[in-house]
């Protein structure tokens, strides 16, 4: 029995969503890394698609959840203009982009927290 397979839904989402930005976080400092490295052409991880599974996704506008692309370990080359050398690392540009995954993996482990407490919670536990 596979214990991932037995969390809820919004676990099992929140766990997805912050092993994305832990990724993105390692693969942002490996760019850093190389900042001036001849010819490096930096990469960021693709937007966090998580698999619906049992809780399908809804629009509730049309350009909420666009078609964008899926898997949630997939990466692209940022599209940030390449220096004389070849190196296309923007440090500015990555500090932002890594702040920005701070951020979605606190979210996801405060989601991952609620969850749990109002699991305890339901169960007379604290």
């Amino acid at each position: 029995m596979n214990p991932v397979n037995e969390m809820p839904s919004i676990m099992r989402l929140a766990a997805d969503a912050a092993r994305h930005a832990a990724t993105r976080q390692a693969t942002l400092s490996v760019n850093v890394a190389n900042a001036d490295t001849p010819g490096f052409r930096a990469r960021d991880v693709v937007v966090f698609a998580p698999d619906a599974g049992d809780m399908p996704l809804r629009r509730t506008r049309p350009a909420h959840l666009g078609d964008g692309p899926t898997g949630i370990h997939s990466f692209e080359t940022t599209d940030v203009p390449a220096d004389p050398n070849g190196n296309s690392v923007d440090l500015e540009d990555q500090i932002l982009r890594g702040i920005d995954a701070g951020r979605a993996h606190d979210r996801a482990v405060t989601v991952y927290r609620t969850a749990l407490d109002i699991m305890r919670a339901s169960l007379g536990r604290r």
